[in-house]
């Protein structure tokens, strides 16, 4: 049995426009490319058509990765997410207890987490420790850098 991805509706929209895309663009670009090389004769020595063949099966490969992805997918909609605790699809704003920090993150399920753009994934040990918890809970989190205490300051929608 595939796990179920859980995802926000915006992390849905992504991966089908991506999909949309590798579909209709870059297949068709790929496809091209190919054609193009296989013109130029020998395709034993044909660095072009290797090239293109590599990227081709790239292609291939995270189009059935994402329509796996999307078979299994779990919309959380975020209107309805209860904000009295943390869940999915909720953004929350905590304090970094050791570094008196305030960071804000938005949790996302793992197919959509992204550090840099502060989505963390529901599996990750911030995320895992989070979930559930309430407005004012402390936790400590066993993470590679040591244990970490964080403070919830509030609960919001994405949104707001």
């Amino acid at each position: 049995m595939d796990k179920k991805n859980i995802m926000t509706y915006e992390g849905l929209k992504k991966l089908e426009d991506e999909l949309q895309d590798l579909k209709v663009v870059r297949r068709k670009e790929v496809a091209q490319k190919i054609k193009e090389a296989r013109e130029q004769g020998d395709l034993s020595e044909n660095a072009e058509y290797d090239a293109a063949k590599d990227e081709q099966r790239e292609i291939e490969t995270r189009i059935e990765d994402i329509e796996k992805i999307l078979k299994n997918a779990e919309v959380v909609v975020e209107e309805d997410v209860d904000l009295e605790k943390i869940s999915i699809g909720c953004s929350v704003k905590i304090l970094d207890c050791e570094f008196d920090e305030e960071l804000e993150y938005k949790i996302v399920g793992s197919t959509e987490a992204n550090s840099l753009k502060g989505k963390i994934s529901n599996e990750s040990p911030v995320g895992k420790a989070l979930i559930g918890r309430k407005l004012g809970d402390v936790i400590k989190v066993e993470t590679q850098a040591g244990e970490l205490e964080y403070k919830v300051l509030s609960i919001h929608r994405s949104n707001q």
